[in-house]
């Protein structure tokens, strides 16, 4: 593919948790593409070098996280969004939609309401609907509710490079990810080096990918592990926050508890009978930040007992950026380090 000319690009920076977002407003050409799905084939397949130059050095991160606008093709949906991080296009992210709910109100994208404003934000997942404080004004909180929440297999055996076997339970909360307890693997997510449970997580996932089978039944696009989270094994229903850290994409870590992950991990908890509907558990990530959630209705996703899962959270602003390129810099087209 030949070099992209890059018009300046404008963007609202966010963050969920210390999890970074970059909400891109303009600069991005024509998508391609009637459903969202297909929007996202389009820009991973034409318009991905726009995601290096915006995610990757100079301008972003190994772990940063990015947000396209775009318009919905679902009737009830307020805004539309695809994803993007240092290896392609998720089809959910709780924390982005926690700093895209208030970010809606603030940009006067819905009409505020007090005490709290209805945001319906189509995901590549499904529709997604949020719920924002508003208080003077002022947009607060976020609340949302997921897509139909299901566990796709529970004490699956693989083998892990370096650690042998393994017993994975694999859930889906708009994404799919394997839940392992870091005990497992001689780790504890409070006390070892990120370094360790990057290493360990990304070891998990790989095994996952290559020794089991991963489909989702509404799309074969939403067929895929994530990837892996590792908990502190506190998963029967306490007043005490639960830690776990979400690695994803290509090592990626999560700096939030991550909304999608903490969907499927009540999802998980649930389907073991640990909790029950309407019990909310405090989630907490390596940064220190907290996300409730519950399971809040029982459903159905085709052939899955599902739950409807709601994740509340706090997003913060943090800036806004032009991004401009020069034709004659090769590398800030964007590069990583590994």
């Amino acid at each position: 593919m030949p070099p992209m000319k890059f018009a300046p690009v404008q963007t609202t920076e966010m963050h969920t948790g210390g999890e970074p977002l970059r909400i891109i407003e303009t600069g991005y050409p024509d998508i391609g593409g009637r459903t969202l799905l297909e929007k996202r084939r389009y820009v991973r397949d034409h318009l991905d070098q726009l995601r290096q130059f915006l995610m990757f050095e100079p301008r972003g991160h190994f772990d940063m996280y990015g947000a396209l606008l775009v318009e919905p093709d679902h009737p009830e949906a307020h805004i539309a969004v695809l994803f993007m991080h240092n290896e392609g296009y998720s089809t959910m992210c709780g924390h982005a939609i926690m700093a895209l709910g208030r970010y809606a109100v603030d940009k006067g994208l819905v009409e505020a309401t007090e005490p709290e404003t209805q945001v319906n934000i189509q995901c590549p997942c499904g529709l997604v609907q949020a719920f924002v404080q508003v208080q003077g004004g002022h947009a607060g909180q976020v609340r949302f509710e997921s897509v139909p929440a299901f566990v796709l297999a529970r004490q699956k055996w693989v083998t892990v490079e370096g650690h042998g076997p393994l017993e994975v339970d694999i859930a889906y909360g708009g994404a799919f990810y394997a839940f392992v307890a870091a005990d497992q693997i001689g780790l504890d997510v409070r006390g070892s080096k990120v370094r360790s449970l990057v290493d360990g997580a990304s070891a998990i996932s790989d095994a996952v990918k290559e020794q089991l089978d991963i489909s989702h039944p509404d799309d074969p696009d939403l067929g895929y592990l994530y990837g892996t989270i590792l908990t502190d094994g506190s998963d029967s229903f306490s007043l005490d926050p639960t830690t776990n850290i979400c690695v994803f994409a290509d090592r990626q870590v999560d700096r939030s508890p991550t909304g999608s992950g903490v969907t499927a991990r009540i999802a998980l908890q649930y389907r073991n009978g640990q909790i029950e509907l309407g019990q909310a558990r405090s989630f907490e990530s390596i940064t220190g930040a907290i996300f409730t959630a519950k399971a809040i209705s029982e459903t159905t996703c085709r052939p899955h007992k599902a739950v409807t899962v709601e994740v509340a959270g706090s997003a913060h602003y943090t800036g806004s950026s032009v991004f401009t390129h020069e034709a004659d810099d090769k590398i800030g087209r964007g590069f990583l380090l590994d």
